[in-house]
């Protein structure tokens, strides 16, 4: 924005600066001025008491006070020449001569020199107010008189009879005269112009130490703030509060010295934790595949999905960068955990959808083959052919003993499953020990299970080196106390086990999958939406009250791994089935 001359106005930092600048200035200045005019006042009481001194020294000679005393008691004043002649005017020149001072002057009991630097003045009245001294008191002056502006004293001169001189008590003291001795302001000015030098050098390295920290500062805050003017902060802060609030998503901000600077309500939901702003990123109570977005070596902008709680999170993480300055990092995170579900079921619903279109094309070809013996007119094979239909039945799934599922929604799921597996190469079977007596009343985690352990369970087969490849299926249901039926899932392949004989819990961590680019079960590849299905799955089962884990880690050369699933709550007793 213009100012009214057309001029941009001055940035924050630098009417700062300025304001130091000239605060600093100010106050050097007047510390300069008040530490000068306090040695000037030094300077000039040591001048008066140095006059002082030599005024009662002069005074309290004898011969002075005598020739004093001998001058006012004559009628009246010698002349200037015998006056300039005379031991007074010897005593006081002698005096200033030794000392330095300006003048030292004696004068009689009414104020006319008797003693004088010019001789011209000799016999005449001084030019300051001798009253004082007169009236037999001592005083400091600061005056301008006849020789210039001096700093001294005045000094009565008592006659010789006087009890005890200068210092006596009243009552026997009498005035004759006075001696007024005095210093010029002038070397009372190069005593200072001595003593200035340091005061000016002082003023000066303040004034610099001033000048520097302001610099200094300023450019702190012009760091701190990243350039920006104090309007600008405020409307960030606001931006900030309004995005950050106002989305679903999750935010958290790390700042270049590894701080959480950032975390919105959003993120506190998302990962189930308090505002943790404030804490080290890597000591957060965060999951590990998260704090690895943010690593030296970690792809920018690659998103991962991660299990948190009860949900499956797509979290992402980019370089925050002003003016080339790095600020941190920036991790968003997306809920996904109803996507997953959908996708879970639209698998199965596709598996399902796969299965009946095997059926119908199967159907259709026996339509056709009833439609040729009619047309031929072979009724007697036609009604044979029917026959042997009906005996078997409508078109059996590829899955071994499929004849144990009595459960409808197993029999079409482990079904299409089979399918599945079929057109892979692996023979799909149901354990000899399966007995399912009630019937599935939770399908989508069953689906999501279930699904999970066999999808895995070909892909460890598909992969493996045994000559046969099969994946064999158990499944029993219990009651329990509460009237609901507890759905045990046992599931083996052929493949080659967990990978270097596998830690069993290691399968359930994010990011490990059977479906890398190999085939081997190991880690997954991040942001592929793999390596979450067992992790899932398992969480899925305990919150359930149930679990999934491992029976066997498997061999090389099969038979492979063996997972156990225990869903408690999803499937109907066997007494409420009979009803």
């Amino acid at each position: 924005m213009m100012s009214p001359a057309g001029r941009l106005p001055l940035r924050f930092s630098t009417q700062t600066l300025l304001l130091q600048l000239g605060v600093v200035l100010l106050v050097v200045l007047l510390s300069g001025a008040v530490h000068a005019w306090l040695t000037f006042e030094r300077l000039g009481r040591e001048a008066e008491n140095q006059a002082l001194t030599l005024a009662r020294t002069v005074a309290s000679d004898p011969s002075v006070r005598a020739n004093v005393q001998a001058i006012s008691r004559q009628a009246g004043t010698p002349p200037p020449a015998e006056l300039k002649a005379g031991p007074l005017m010897a005593v006081a020149e002698g005096a200033r001569t030794r000392t330095g001072a300006l003048f030292v002057v004696i004068t009689d009991e009414t104020g006319l020199r008797l003693a004088h630097p010019d001789a011209d003045r000799l016999g005449e009245r001084v030019s300051t107010d001798p009253s004082e001294a007169l009236a037999g008191r001592e005083v400091t002056t600061r005056n301008t008189g006849t020789l210039g502006p001096s700093a001294g004293a005045k000094v009565p001169v008592f006659a010789p009879d006087a009890a005890s001189g200068a210092g006596a008590g009243s009552g026997s003291r009498t005035v004759v005269g006075e001696v007024s001795v005095g210093y010029s302001t002038e070397s009372i000015g190069q005593s200072l112009a001595r003593d200035i030098v340091p005061i000016v050098l002082t003023a000066a390295g303040s004034l610099a130490a001033g000048v520097l920290a302001s610099f200094l500062l300023r450019r702190r805050l012009q760091r701190l703030t990243l350039g920006l003017e104090p309007e600008e902060i405020g409307a960030l802060v606001h931006d900030q509060v309004a995005v950050l609030e106002g989305v679903d998503e999750g935010v958290v901000g790390i700042s270049a010295d590894g701080r959480i600077s950032v975390f919105n309500a959003g993120a506190q939901r998302l990962l189930g934790q308090p505002d943790l702003a404030g804490q080290l990123w890597q000591d957060a109570p965060l999951p590990a595949r998260l704090k690895s977005l943010t690593l030296p070596d970690a792809r920018e902008g690659e998103a991962v999905e991660l299990v948190a709680g009860e949900q499956v999170l797509v979290a992402s993480a980019r370089k925050a960068l002003h003016r080339r300055e790095d600020l941190g990092w920036v991790v968003m995170l997306r809920d996904r955990t109803e996507l997953q579900h959908l996708t879970r079921q639209l698998d199965a619903v596709g598996t399902m959808s796969t299965a009946l279109r095997a059926q119908r094309h199967e159907f259709a070809n026996q339509l056709h083959t009833i439609a040729g013996f009619m047309s031929i007119g072979q009724h007697q094979q036609a009604r044979a052919y029917l026959e042997r239909l009906a005996a078997t039945g409508p078109l059996k799934f590829p899955v071994d003993q499929a004849e144990l599922l009595q459960d409808p929604y197993l029999q079409a799921f482990i079904g299409a499953k089979g399918v599945e597996a079929d057109e892979r190469g692996v023979s799909l079977r149901i354990g000899p020990e399966t007995l399912v007596r009630g019937q599935v009343t939770e399908p989508q985690d069953v689906t999501t299970v279930l699904g999970n352990l066999i999808d895995n369970a070909v892909n460890a087969a598909v992969a493996g080196s045994a000559a046969e490849r099969w994946v064999e299926l158990e499944l029993l249901d219990s009651e329990g106390d509460d009237g609901g039926g507890t759905l045990h899932v046992v599931v083996a392949d052929s493949g080659d086990g967990l990978p270097d004989g596998g830690n069993p819990e290691a399968v359930f961590a994010e990011g490990f999958t059977t479906a890398t680019g190999n085939g081997v079960r190991g880690p997954g590849r991040a942001g592929g939406g793999q390596g979450l299905g067992l992790a899932l799955a398992r969480q899925l089962a305990r919150r359930r009250g149930g679990d999934v884990t491992v029976l066997e880690p498997g061999n090389v050369g099969g038979p492979g791994a063996v997972f156990m699933a225990t869903l408690p709550g999803t499937t109907t007793a066997a007494a409420a089935r009979k009803e």
